[in-house]
């Protein structure tokens, strides 16, 4: 593109060390593969970016507490952009963070006002902390646009944050790496693949519980599960054939990918779901809950969205897409597109 920004992003990890972290690393290798100015600012750096990326480090905090933790960051990226008035005239602030001088925010997971109340809340300074860093960090005076990352995050700030409706803007989804589209095509058969370290979450339990039933109707259902260690997790396969599953720790995505014919994401809670489009780009089809975020992306050709409730009919997915071939029909998320809506959405916005 020719029209040239310049952008600071903000985050504290800047590197491939977490699901947010990677989303900021790619974004800004994008746009700075687009020939735009960006420059980060961390605490840390756990990566060697481009050279062309300007990294600024403000020096590691402890991380525990967390809720002081993102107070005393947030501090100091203020005390920064005070001390240094010229990236504040030059760029556009972008933080990935909870901030106070920022004019554009991607807000990555669910707001902390979407969580189960209690009466005690008052009563807890780290509750009170969150209340008042993200209601900043999405209404404050200075913020201009709200890139939530799924629609589904969208519908939560707005339903709880109504005043900073107007600053909403279309999902900034995450991309997929170029590497996915290349995974070679494997012989089909009948393996179904779950992937997640914070395998609750992400609803192995369920999985568990789903396939085992699917087996008894045929025995060459094999389930792989990547990510969270074999020994936190063995007990739940206690009953199960050791023919018909595979504990295989943690392992590159694309080489999980490679070796499975469906991924399974029963996730009782995902604000996106970047496995999925992954999987999608390496032509998996998938069969999802609807707590994932990237939910409204699903067509059927695709895979299924379905809910958690309904067992007969992750039961009959299952069955039904095993026996489909590999899907064709593409969601095309690139890293290189979530660039070029950014430049769109900076050209529009003045530094302060």
């Amino acid at each position: 593109m020719s029209k040239q920004t310049a952008s600071l992003h903000i985050v504290r990890r800047y590197g491939k060390v977490g699901g947010m972290e990677r989303y900021v690393w790619e974004l800004t290798h994008a746009l700075s593969q687009q020939n735009q100015t960006v420059t980060i600012l961390c605490e840390e750096a756990f990566d060697t970016p481009s050279s062309a990326i300007k990294v600024i480090e403000l020096g590691t905090i402890k991380p525990k507490p967390r809720w002081i933790s993102m107070l005393r960051f947030s501090a100091n990226v203020s005390n920064f952009i005070k001390q240094h008035p010229e990236i504040k005239n030059s760029h556009i602030i972008h933080s990935h963070e909870r901030t106070a001088v920022h004019q554009v925010t991607t807000f990555h997971g669910p707001p902390i006002k979407n969580r189960k109340k209690s009466i005690f809340d008052c009563l807890s300074p780290r509750l009170l902390a969150w209340d008042y860093l993200e209601e900043r960090e999405l209404c404050a005076t200075q913020v201009q646009r709200i890139l939530p990352n799924s629609t589904l995050i969208s519908d939560q700030l707005i339903k709880h944050y109504p005043k900073a409706a107007r600053r909403m803007q279309a999902p900034a989804y995450p991309g997929v790496s170029d590497s996915f589209f290349s995974i070679p095509k494997k012989t089909p058969g009948k393996t179904v693949g779950f992937i997640g370290t914070e395998w609750k979450r992400k609803g192995l339990e369920f999985a568990v519980t789903i396939i085992e039933k699917r087996i008894q109707n045929d025995d060459e259902i094999h389930l792989i599960v990547a990510g969270p260690n074999p020994n936190e997790i063995q007990h739940l396969f206690s009953s199960w054939p050791a023919k018909n599953y595979s504990l295989i720790g943690w392992i590159k995505t694309e080489d999980f990918l490679s070796q499975i014919d469906l991924l399974i994401h029963p996730a009782h809670t995902e604000p996106f779901g970047m496995v999925i489009a992954e999987a999608n780009a390496a032509g998996k089809p998938v069969i999802i809950s609807k707590n994932c975020g990237i939910k409204s992306l699903i067509t059927q050709e695709m895979g299924e969205v379905i809910p958690l409730e309904d067992k007969n009919r992750w039961d009959l997915a299952i069955d039904t897409y095993l026996k489909k071939a590999p899907t064709s029909s593409k969601l095309n998320l690139t890293w290189t597109a979530l660039a070029i809506q950014h430049i769109h959405l900076y050209m529009d916005i003045k530094p302060s």
